[in-house]
C-alpha cells in the first residue's frame, strides 16, 4: 500500500474507476450480443449503438472500434428493417 496521501487517493479512485468501466464493459458485450442474435429487432439494435457510442465517449473503447461496431450494426439494421 501506498504511503504518500496523493497515492492513497489514486489508488482508491482507480478502483471506484475500474469497477464503473467493468460494469460499462459488461452492459456493452451483453447488447452486442442481443443485437447481433438471430431475430434482433430494429430497437435492439438501435439501442446497442447508442451503448457504444457512450462506451467510445467515455473512453471504454477505442474510437475506430466503435466506428467499426456501428458499421457492422447499421449493416444488420438495414438488413431486418428491408
Amino acid at each position: 500500500m501506498a504511503n504518500i496521501k496523493s497515492a492513497k487517493k489514486r489508488v482508491l479512485v482507480s478502483e471506484l474507476k475500474r469497477e464503473r468501466n467493468k460494469a460499462r464493459r459488461t452492459e456493452l458485450k451483453t447488447r452486442l450480443k442481443r443485437a447481433r442474435a438471430d431475430g434482433a429487432s430494429a430497437a435492439e439494435i438501435k439501442t446497442a449503438i447508442v451503448i457504444v457510442d457512450k462506451a467510445a465517449g467515455k473512453g471504454i473503447i477505442h474510437k475506430n472500434k466503435a466506428s467499426r461496431l456501428k458499421s457492422q450494426l447499421a449493416k444488420r439494421q438495414n438488413a431486418v428493417t428491408a
